[in-house]
């Protein structure tokens, strides 16, 4: 039987046209792994309620939470999320669930992050943990997006970058930034091979984002030379 909590949202914040960020407090300690999703549920006044699960984006503190919402257009639940939710609001969501698509917090073995859109909500949850509890553990990150203006957490990116904390790889697939030395385009197989890290290594492999995308990276990963059983995915409908 699933438990619902009612938290309030303390802050949002538009991150690109179609996405927002949701700070939430909590009642009470909730103590959730990087990677790990959470449900939240919706009641309407005639008593007709709806759920859908959303990816942690931050599980640095146990009395608040962070989710990254892209809205749908034929969406229950996130178009509400995204345009009408407002600060003091109150919202329902689940305990956290989802164990197999988790970082260990405090694991040195190398981890190899591959996300699609709105996939990297999650992988971001495991990057933001690792830079408290274990900042030495090898981090490399392809994040494969359709423009600049749909890249989540593009000031956190870029100070990663800027300090060389971890490989940063951005793949825009149809409009490239002004000055890029990448054409805007699809990820290859090559491609993908050739920015992430050498098998040799055995890094865990993290890959979430539309169905397609999760599957032709699991598997070119595995035809680079990666182990099938290194390879975590978490996918959702394109």
């Amino acid at each position: 039987m699933t438990t619902w909590h009612l938290t309030t949202v303390t802050s949002v914040v538009d991150i690109t046209p179609t996405a927002r960020t949701l700070r939430l407090a909590l009642p009470e300690e909730i103590h959730a792994l990087p990677g790990q999703h959470v449900d939240i549920r919706l009641t309407a006044e005639d008593g007709y309620s709806t759920a859908r699960a959303y990816s942690l984006s931050d599980v640095r503190e146990t009395r608040s939470a962070e989710v990254t919402v892209e809205r749908l257009h034929d969406g229950e639940v996130s178009p509400y999320l995204v345009d009408v939710v407002e600060p003091g609001d109150p919202l329902e969501i689940s305990d956290p669930h989802g164990y197999f698509f988790t970082w260990p917090s405090g694991d040195d073995r190398p981890v190899q992050l591959i996300g699609g859109g709105s996939g990297i909500a999650p992988l971001m949850s495991m990057i933001r943990s690792r830079e408290v509890e274990a900042p030495q553990t090898p981090f490399s990150l392809v994040y494969s997006v359709r423009s600049p203006e749909r890249v989540y957490y593009r000031d956190e990116f870029r100070q990663l970058i800027e300090h060389r904390r971890m490989d940063v790889h951005l793949i825009h697939t149809r409009v490239a930034p002004e000055g890029a030395m990448r054409p805007a385009g699809r990820l290859t197989a090559d491609e993908l091979a050739a920015l992430t890290m050498d098998p040799a290594t055995s890094p865990t492999v993290f890959i979430c984002g539309p169905n397609r995308f999760v599957e032709n990276c699991a598997q070119w990963m595995v035809e680079a030379g990666h182990a099938r059983t290194r390879i975590r995915t978490e996918r959702f409908g394109e």
